[in-house]
Formats: C-alpha cells, sequence, structure tokens
C-alpha cells in the first residue's frame, strides 16, 4: 500500500444540513449533492488541498456499502486536522466554524507541543483540529 488519501468520507445523518455547514458555513467549493439519480448514491465530495477530497455521505448507504452494521457516532474515534498560517487563523476559522453551527469543544489556546489549536464538531459531531504549528509549513 502506497503511502497517500484520495478520499476521506464522512458518514453524515442529514446530507443537505452537512452541505449547508461546509459550503455555506465553512465556504467549501463543491457542486452540491450529487448521485441522486441511484438508489443510495447521493454524495457532496470538496475539493481540498493536494488533491484531496472530503466526501459526505449518508450514514445508513455507507454502512449499506460497506456492509457493516450502522453503529452510534463517536467524536473519539478520529479528528481531522485543518492546518493554517497563523494563530489569528485559528481564531478566524474557529469563529467562522461556531457562526456556522458548530460546537466549539476547546477554544483555541497555546498547546504544549508549541502550538495553537482549538477543536469544533460538525453537525453531526465529527471532530476538527485548526491549528497552527510553527514547525510546519502551510502551502495554498
Amino acid at each position: 500500500m502506497k503511502p497517500r488519501i484520495k478520499v476521506i468520507t464522512l458518514a453524515v445523518a442529514d446530507l443537505e444540513r452537512s452541505l449547508t455547514f461546509y459550503r455555506d458555513g465553512m465556504g467549501l467549493p463543491t457542486e452540491g449533492i450529487i448521485g441522486t439519480e441511484f438508489e443510495a448514491g447521493a454524495v457532496v465530495f470538496f475539493t481540498m488541498n493536494d488533491d484531496l477530497i472530503l466526501a459526505l455521505y449518508p450514514r445508513g448507504a455507507l454502512a449499506k456499502d460497506a456492509k457493516v452494521a450502522v453503529s452510534p457516532p463517536s467524536a473519539t474515534e478520529f479528528a481531522l486536522g485543518h492546518n493554517v498560517r497563523s494563530k489569528q487563523d485559528v481564531d478566524t476559522v474557529m469563529q467562522q466554524a461556531k457562526h456556522a453551527g458548530a460546537n466549539i469543544t476547546d477554544s483555541a489556546r497555546d498547546r504544549f507541543w508549541g502550538g495553537y489549536s482549538g477543536y469544533f464538531q460538525d453537525p453531526d459531531g465529527h471532530l476538527w483540529e485548526v491549528a497552527w504549528n510553527p514547525q510546519w509549513e502551510v502551502k495554498d
């Protein structure tokens, strides 16, 4: 297996609500909901950086497609990291998330590892960390 990821798919309870959060609230580019002509095919794709795609897919459809049981969501399974160029950028994105309806779980602050970050949950409870790390370069 090569060390690359192309798509990260988030299971969501309400595709339209999640589309609104990420597109309208967070400003991510998308064509909107596509694939509605297929049974259990409705999906949303957001083009991210470095050829990465963030996908939103209904929770039941994802479970059915993967042949696993639908289980209760858990915010402690993983966190998505969004790195920015400065502490001010962390604060800006955290405010944007809050305004979009996110649940701020930990306000932005200096961290033990030398950076600055905060955490929020999207409408489905998916955990995001918005971080500035002085050791990493953030490209456009």
